[in-house]
């Protein structure tokens, strides 16, 4: 009705648009082979895994939080692998990975 003010549009949550933006990435993923697309996978999950945290971040450009949730993420991991080759135990050859609540994809060497 005219004289009404319109309602506003809602904004999409981040969990909605890092759905979307990974939708879009898979275009990406497409021209990969099997392995690299096991690891292409496992960056976006990252995105995933840190929604909630990249979400306060309120960044105009979107792919800002989603790299830095990747960035993360490989950062958190490597920081493991560090522990890992400096305090060599018996028990953690062959294990995979599970830092940053997603499994690693590769195997360390047996």
């Amino acid at each position: 009705m005219r004289g009404e003010a319109a309602m506003g549009r809602t904004i999409p949550s981040w969990h909605i648009i890092v759905e979307q933006e990974i939708t879009r990435l898979s275009r990406f993923k497409q021209f990969l082979g099997p392995e690299d697309r096991l690891v292409f996978d496992d960056l976006l999950s990252q995105c995933k895994l840190y929604a909630a945290e990249a979400g306060v971040l309120a960044s105009p450009v979107k792919e800002v939080p989603l790299l830095l949730s990747m960035i993360f993420a490989q950062h958190k991991k490597l920081i493991e692998l560090e522990k890992r080759i400096n305090h060599p135990s018996s028990d953690v050859r062959g294990r995979l990975a599970v830092s940053s609540g997603s499994p690693c994809i590769f195997a360390m060497g047996s």
